[in-house]
């Protein structure tokens, strides 16, 4: 996994966080349930960005530690545990992208994640998760208030 494609998915994630929080702020402002709603989405969505680009920057810097060659990199650096017999079983790493984590594989076949923080995922899917909520939320407010003005402009009719 290439550096810089970690790089450019953390940019990615940082201006969609800004896009969606200047989203977000224009919405709230305007006034209405539906728009507040939909703006609340917009600002959480813009949390779940920038917590996923945070996720992004660790994997990022284990894989340069990783990619990193020289006199001191083998076993892996960002995979080793300080127990040497162990260490010395550390063959290679994969990067996923979501979840966020960086996997390091030893040569056993056994794998086991390092670097992300334990807080990163569980916060991108409780932000992600809340933004589908408001969003969904934000619809049927605006659906509900679009039937009723339906029925009151049948009711307006003679």
């Amino acid at each position: 996994m290439s550096v810089l494609t970690c790089l450019l998915v953390v940019l990615v994630a940082v201006v969609s966080g800004v896009v969606f929080l200047g989203r977000g702020l224009a919405c709230v402002w305007r006034g209405g349930l539906a728009r507040s709603l939909r703006g609340l989405a917009y600002v959480v969505a813009a949390g779940a960005a920038v917590m996923y680009a945070w996720g992004m920057l660790y994997v990022a810097g284990a894989a340069l530690e990783a990619e990193d060659g020289g006199a001191d990199s083998s076993p892996i650096r960002p995979c080793r545990t300080g127990v040497r017999e162990r260490d010395y079983w550390i063959d290679d790493y994969h990067v996923w992208w979501v979840p966020v984590r960086f996997v390091c594989h030893r040569s056993d076949g056994s794998t086991y994640d390092r670097e992300v923080p334990g807080y990163v995922n569980p916060a991108l899917a409780g932000l992600a998760g809340s933004a589908v909520a408001l969003a969904v939320s934000a619809l049927a407010v605006s659906a509900r208030s679009a039937s009723a003005r339906s029925v009151d402009e049948r009711a307006r009719r003679p």
